[in-house]
């Protein structure tokens, strides 16, 4: 099962990167749990600098910017 976490503090930037990932899984059966990550001591120990940020089973793979929807599905397939 993949993991997705979706880290940022709640901006619109955060939000819909948070929806994007729940779309892609849906649309494309994907077996994933998304989690959002808005805790700013979370985000601190996570290291994010910059957000939205996006983990994939531990591994982070964006930050400081919104992937596209083919970009998102690419990741989750590799990391599933």
């Amino acid at each position: 099962m993949l993991n997705i976490q979706v880290v940022g503090p709640g901006c619109a930037n955060c939000n819909k990167l948070e929806q994007l990932c729940r779309e892609v899984v849906a649309e494309n059966g994907l077996e994933a749990q998304v989690e959002k990550i808005s805790d700013y001591r979370k985000i601190v120990e996570l290291g994010i600098l910059l957000t939205p940020a996006l983990i994939l089973n531990g591994k982070m793979v964006s930050s400081g910017k919104l992937p596209s929807r083919n970009t998102l599905l690419q990741w989750f397939t590799e990391q599933s």
